[in-house]
């Protein structure tokens, strides 16, 4: 099959899995979703999946037995791991026209043949899915990475934090590392990780952050249309 366009979705765990346990009325809606955008728009999906609030689950039972620090990488595989079950769910959904295995391993080379979607996991310690929704794009020529959280934009400052935070709908790499940081900690609560905005800052990616429970709203993003988001490039 020939398509018009490969598009690379990160897909937050918090919309898989938040804290009431797996959306099963957001997973239906994202999978008409998908088989449509196949269908009338020959659309292929690199789909990253994250850990939502299983990572955090796991991450605080842990915690709560050692009863002492925990070591960073001990969560960031917790986290990893997570990733990598909630794949194996969006690939037992899309099964019949997904590519077989599921992507965890970045620095191998797969064969993605010609299924018009690929469900991606977390891969190793020291990063989020984010950087390896950047990869992706590196690795498979897509101009866009379609961050679906679960907040609408972002903000200069967390709006959970300061009444006075202002939403932000187009800024540059340069501005928006200033926001973030350069460290990467397990478990960091951010638009879009340190390590991948240096990855996506170095290769000139456009990352588009939304709300991804917002269907309708992601579909306008793909096909350029007036959104409601954060453009970062």
């Amino acid at each position: 099959m020939s398509y018009q366009e490969t598009i690379v979705l990160s897909l937050g765990g918090s919309l898989i899995v938040p804290k009431e346990g797996i959306d099963t009325q957001f997973l239906t809606n994202f999978n008409h979703f998908i088989r449509q955008q196949i269908a009338e728009h020959k659309r292929r999906f690199f789909i990253i999946c994250g850990g939502g609030y299983t990572t955090r689950h796991y991450q605080k039972a842990a915690q709560e037995v050692i009863g002492h620090h925990m070591q960073d990488e001990d969560k960031d595989w917790l986290g990893i791991h997570s990733t990598r079950l909630n794949a194996h769910l969006i690939r037992t959904i899309f099964r019949e026209i997904a590519y077989p295995r599921i992507i965890k391993h970045y620095d191998q080379n797969y064969d993605v043949g010609d299924e018009p979607v690929i469900v991606c996991s977390g891969w190793k310690p020291g990063h989020s899915t984010d950087y390896c929704a950047t990869f992706v794009a590196k690795k498979y020529v897509a101009k866009t990475v379609i961050n679906m959280s679960n907040i609408d934009r972002v903000y200069d400052k967390d709006p959970r934090v300061h009444s006075d935070a202002k939403p932000i709908n187009e800024i540059s790499w340069k501005n928006f590392e200033k926001l973030v940081g350069d460290k990467w900690i397990p478990g960091l609560n951010m638009p879009f990780d340190p390590i991948a905005t240096k990855l996506a800052k170095e290769i000139n990616l456009k990352v588009i952050i939304l709300n991804g429970k917002n269907i309708i709203n992601l579909g306008y993003a793909i096909a350029n249309k007036k959104f409601t988001g954060t453009v970062i490039s």
